[in-house]
């Protein structure tokens, strides 16, 4: 996901974040999550200046709302940024890399996740800095003043003249350098021939990398290791693969069979719930007794942290607490090394290999999927980790699906969604990502959450006792949707020979004694998919006792492709020689199987997809979308091509589908008639010509996306409402109605907002993690077009369902319930009730009327916390960045102010209306 959508809400005008990364500072043995905006100001006689704007963030930074600044460091002469590693510490191509920001006043490092995003981060800052010219007057960054008053604890150093480390150039960023020591020919990843020439070009001395620097290690039995300096120079400075190596890539994998031989590797698979609790056992009899050395350790965690804090917040002290603990598990007769690790909330995945497999680990990206309440909360969702191992891609995912046994439709969904996002940046840009169903070996593990239905508590324990376990999998949810071809189609799960994982009281081997009395389930899986796959053993490990769950393992023999030298030059030198040949042929071109596309009535967050097909002559050819003229993008922003670019050998076809989604940035003015489903795609070919692809369609208007105040004078379903009206009301102003308007008479609260709210409040009241769960979305689909065509009597959906409608429909009001010009002055009197009221009643009057009236049901909601669960800290944050958002284009509060907002909210949920 790109983040710097979310900073570039905080920046005023003039600033453009060029670029961001998600990272972590590292000071002594504290690690902190960060997320490093490259941001760009334009000056007044065109030339530019650079800074890094350093945030803490809350979850996946979506919007201006999840980041807080934290620190400026301005790209001045004297600003270095260099990999650093610790001395005698394993490389791996592909682990996180480690950088060292120097000025004249400070020193930073970071850890910075292997990948496309980092490289190209480092590649931006590398062309932002000024550089060394005498005749050129140093930067001034007088536009970062205003940061320095607003925000008075930050350190800005002093842009300086050319004072800098010795052995360096100011002002440059030395990442990476030196020659290679891989062979021209060996093959990088699925046999691309590694350009020589694009490494060996001369640098001053003075670029060079500094002494590599030590760090302080969590624990000295694993190594966490950075892309080797040597390799890095290149995959850094790559530009955009030429025509001649993706043609010799695609030929190389399609003849991978004659230069490879399948060779036998080990992999231990394991998952592991902890319900929130730090490690107070050894892990070894879960992770090493009984079992040779694996090559290969996959280790997953759910439930890392089930505290508010990073449900709401980004940064765990049990990720510390859980990688100390797995890497002191590890098999103490091999040495390995973390590839990578990667966190979303409480869900975990760690990657380790034994430490002389390194150097054939490449490729190596993560990803992350929150399928939690409105499709951004990280408590459910799943991380994934693809790499290349020799010449096989493998992909590992850990994923933590939706609770409660009644829930099965959810966890298939949560499972698509997984499927259908989670996306891989490809080396090769011009490549579109890569999913997770485009390796060679899928491995999935995790609390997937399927239970045992049709029997009671009872039945499913005696069945235990018996260890009749083959009867009592017959009513296992997940065995049940598998076979029903819902999720996990194509893959394989080994013979269920161990009781449920799933539920104990903590501490002991005692099935579940609370109140509730949950019934015992395999929660906890492992599932795979891809050829050359053994499974030597499944089970679970009833001696760790920390959770109420049980660890699950499974230890695999995978055969991987691994190159034999020899014939691999013989192959490669087969192709290049055909290629010779192909040097001078024609102008590429292409047939397009359909050129004009009608999207019918589209509706507020529904897919719509199109499909065609590119047909290629007998020439190799790239294509791309590009923009037109005067455009920042390939097409409008409802509209995506996918894939947008791509290369096609001769005679061969690619299939294209159009997706069309509007979401909360593009229903407004389709509501309004300023934009519309209409648009133009220019299809081009590297070398040939362009074709053009006509889209077109109609667009339902929807109360999502809606201002309040236009709601509120349509006494009629938006649906039976002539375009030409509806237009008429979204364009009208905001103080409509405040002035005496001779309009229809209007309703003091949109008619839509009562049916939600009188629904949750009817059958809702006592719901436990209401507003906190997610709904299907087949329902919220359903209760739209309820609210559309005022069919209310017709409204059957989950709880949770309409919980999150009414999320989703405040998040797409394009004027918040409290109005941007209120925004500042509710911060400043957080804490005075009387005086936020005051601020409430100066909204205009429609706006006033919805505050009063959510505040309203907001409060019968805590009347029922017994039940519900629901407390003012809770509601406060879910709703304070939904009723009070920051006036776009302004400088983004810091996590004090944060907090203000969230605070003003908070009165109105504990004292009386």
């Amino acid at each position: 996901m790109d983040q710097s959508v979310a900073i570039q809400e905080t920046l005023a005008e003039g600033e453009y974040c060029v670029i961001a990364v998600q990272g972590v500072l590292c000071e002594g043995d504290s690690r902190q999550s960060r997320l490093l905006g490259l941001v760009r100001y334009r000056l007044e006689h065109g030339s530019q200046e650079h800074a890094l704007f350093l945030y803490t963030h809350r979850r996946m930074a979506i919007t201006g709302d999840d980041v807080s600044l934290d620190q400026i460091v301005p790209v001045s002469r004297d600003f270095t940024l260099e990999e650093v590693s610790p001395d005698g510490e394993l490389y791996i191509l592909g682990s996180d890399v480690t950088i060292q920001l120097d000025t004249a006043e400070l020193s930073l490092v970071f850890q910075l996740p292997f990948g496309s995003q980092t490289r190209m981060f480092l590649h931006e800052v590398a062309r932002a800095c000024p550089g060394f010219d005498p005749t050129t007057r140093d930067p001034e960054f007088l536009w970062l003043s205003r940061y320095r008053c607003a925000e008075p604890e930050l350190e800005l150093p002093t842009p300086r003249g050319c004072n800098s480390a010795p052995g360096t150039w100011p002002g440059y960023a030395t990442i990476g350098g030196g020659g290679s020591n891989f062979d021209g020919l060996r093959p990088n990843g699925k046999g691309l021939p590694v350009d020589q020439s694009s490494r060996g070009q001369d640098k001053p001395e003075s670029l060079q990398p500094r002494q590599n620097k030590s760090k302080s290690e969590i624990t000295g039995m694993v190594r966490s290791s950075t892309i080797t300096v040597s390799d890095k120079a290149h995959i850094l400075s790559m530009q955009k693969f030429g025509l001649r190596d993706t043609i010799v890539k695609s030929h190389l994998v399609q003849k991978e069979e004659d230069y490879t031989y399948i060779q036998n590797f080990r992999f231990f698979v394991g998952t592991y719930n902890v319900n929130g609790q730090s490690p107070k056992e050894c892990l070894r009899p879960w992770l090493s007794d009984g079992v040779q050395a694996p090559d290969v350790y996959c280790v997953g965690f759910q439930e890392l942290d089930l505290s508010k804090e990073a449900f709401f917040f980004h940064d765990t002290p049990k990720e510390e607490e859980w990688f100390k603990a797995v890497s002191e598990g590890l098999h103490p007769d091999a040495k390995y090394a973390k590839v990578k690790l990667i966190r979303l909330v409480g869900i975990m995945l760690l990657l380790y290999v034994k430490q002389e497999h390194a150097a054939y680990v490449s490729e190596v990206e993560a990803e992350t999927v929150g399928t939690g309440i409105m499709g951004r909360m990280g408590n459910k969702g799943g991380v994934a980790i693809r790499f290349q191992f020799h010449n096989t891609s493998i992909c590992v995912v850990n994923s933590h699906l939706a609770a409660h046994i009644e829930e099965y439709e959810r966890r298939n969904q949560d499972y698509k969604d997984i499927c259908s996002r989670m996306q891989f940046c490809q080396l090769d840009p011009s490549r579109p990502p890569l999913t997770i169903s485009k390796h060679d070996v899928i491995l999935w593990l995790g609390d997937l959450n399927y239970r045992i239905e049709e029997l009671d508590v009872e039945k499913v324990k005696k069945l235990i006792e018996e260890k009749d376990f083959q009867t009592l999998y017959a009513y296992d949810q997940l065995k049940i949707q598998v076979a029903a071809k819902t999720v996990f189609e194509g893959f394989t799960e080994g013979e269920l020979t161990f009781q449920p994982t799933y539920k104990y009281d903590t501490g002991s081997d005692d099935w579940d004694t609370s109140e509730k009395c949950r019934a015992p389930a395999w929660c906890d899986r492992i599932l795979w998919k891809g050829k050359n796959i053994t499974q030597l053993s499944y089970q679970s490990h009833m001696a760790l006792k920390t959770s109420d769950h049980k660890p699950v393992s499974s230890v695999f023999n995978i055969g991987v492709r691994v190159v034999n030298d020899e014939l691999y030059r013989k192959t490669l030198e087969e192709i290049v020689r055909s290629l010779d040949k192909m040097e001078n042929a024609n102008i590429p071109s292409v047939s397009l199987s359909k050129r004009e596309f009608c999207f019918q009535n589209v509706k507020y967050m529904q897919l719509k997809v199109e499909s065609f097909t590119i047909h290629n002559g007998q020439v190799p050819c790239h294509f791309e979308f590009i923009n037109k003229p005067d455009e920042e993008s390939y097409c409008k922003q409802w509209l995506n091509a996918n894939p947008s670019r791509g290369f096609l050998l001769p005679d061969s076809d690619i299939e294209i589908e159009l997706e069309l989604f509007v979401n909360k940035t593009t229903a407004t003015k389709l509501n309004s008639g300023e934009d519309k489903i209409e648009d133009i795609l220019v299809l081009h070919l590297d070398r040939g010509k362009d074709y053009f692809l006509s889209v077109s369609g109609n667009y339902l208007p929807s109360c999502f996306g809606s201002p309040i105040h236009t709601l509120c004078y349509m006494r009629e379903p938006i649906l039976d409402l002539p375009l030409e009206t509806i237009s008429e009301l979204t364009l009208m102003p905001i103080r409509t109605g405040d002035d005496g308007s001779q309009l229809e008479s209007p309703m003091e609260i949109p008619k839509e907002l009562w049916m939600m709210v009188d629904y949750l409040y009817r059958n809702a009241i006592q719901q436990e993690d209401l507003f906190q769960q997610p709904g299907l979305r087949s329902e919220f689909e359903h209760v739209r077009d309820c609210l559309d065509t005022g069919m209310i009597d017709n409204l059957s959906a989950s709880n949770h369902s309409v919980a999150e409608a009414l999320l989703l429909f405040l998040e797409s009001l394009p004027e918040p319930v409290i109005c941007y010009s209120a925004y500042h002055n509710c911060l400043e009197c957080s804490g005075n009730y009387t005086a936020s009221k005051q601020v409430i009643s100066t909204l205009p009057t429609f706006y006033r009327n919805v505050f009063h009236y959510l505040m309203a049901f907001l409060q019968e909601l805590l009347k029922n916390s017994a039940k519900n669960h629901l407390d003012e800290n809770i509601l406060a944050s879910i709703f304070g960045s939904l009723l009070l958002r920051n006036p776009a284009g302004h400088q983004k509060l810091d996590m004090t102010e944060k907090k203000k907002a969230q605070e003003f909210i908070h009165q109105f949920l504990c004292n009386p209306l």
